[in-house]
């Protein structure tokens, strides 16, 4: 079973399986650490569990047969990051909530989605409160400045950038900066051509998926001469958890000490 609303599962969960890297995070935040019993191997944190717990694949490579077998009473999952012939498959035998996250309003709906499902409702809603707190300096930095133009790279070989309709962009947006493709979908291919010929202020080299690292930099900076280039945490603009209190905390940093300050 598929399901969207949390009045659809008649008791709370006691054998937990997370396909998604960001929502393992928060399954931990929220003191789930008897209730999660496997976590995908790209689950980095807590590294606590990294280490220990059971591991069944990767977000779009699942060992279906391993997750049959632990018998779980709740699997959580994405609408990005898993697949969904997989994701249908284990939903013939055990309840599947899948979310999906573009913004950071759908983010808080669905902490507190994952806090109603595991008993957790209170600690889900003050970890939203703590998040809005934080993000309320990240606004009043914002507010106090112009937008500058940036283009977000994901991947190399083909270069590949992000969106207005993704969560990254939502992100990007509530940072500061304009996304210069938010007028494509999801995860447009893109030309060095077209990255020279842009009005982009900045561009931000993301460490995930690709893992970006200075040769990028430099290799970039020499057909981009005139182009600021970066190199940022991806899951501090990608993850939609409880990672989100290391985010506005990033946001701000970054605000102080390259977006306003050296551009």
């Amino acid at each position: 079973m598929i399901f969207t609303t949390t009045d659809q599962l008649s008791y709370t969960p006691k054998r937990i399986i997370s396909l998604v890297p960001s929502q393992t995070e928060l399954l931990h935040y929220l003191g789930l650490e008897e209730e999660t019993i496997a976590i995908t191997k790209f689950c980095v944190h807590p590294e606590e569990w990294f280490k220990n717990k059971t591991r069944i694949g990767g977000t779009k490579t699942l060992h279906l047969d391993k997750i049959i077998s632990l018998k779980p009473d709740l699997i959580i999952a994405n609408k990005e990051e898993n697949v969904k012939e997989q994701v249908e498959q284990l939903a013939e035998k055990f309840p599947v909530w899948v979310t999906d996250v573009n913004n950071l309003t759908d983010a808080y709906t669905m902490i507190i989605d994952i806090g109603l499902l595991t008993g957790r409702k209170n600690a889900a809603e003050e970890l939203i409160g703590c998040i809005k707190n934080k993000f309320e300096l990240v606004f009043q930095i914002v507010n106090a400045n112009n937008r500058i133009s940036a283009v977000y790279l994901i991947w190399k070989n083909p270069f590949m950038t992000i969106g207005g309709d993704t969560f990254i962009s939502s992100m990007l947006e509530k940072a500061g900066l304009m996304n210069v493709y938010c007028n494509q979908t999801r995860y447009p291919e893109i030309a060095l051509s077209e990255l020279k010929n842009t009005d982009c202020e900045l561009i931000l080299l993301s460490s995930e998926p690709y893992p970006f690292k200075q040769k990028d930099i430099d290799e970039l900076q020499k057909e981009l001469p005139g182009k600021k280039i970066m190199l940022v945490d991806g899951e501090m603009f990608s993850w939609y958890g409880s990672r989100l209190l290391q985010a506005s905390e990033y946001y701000t940093w970054l605000q102080k000490n390259v977006w306003f300050r050296d551009i």
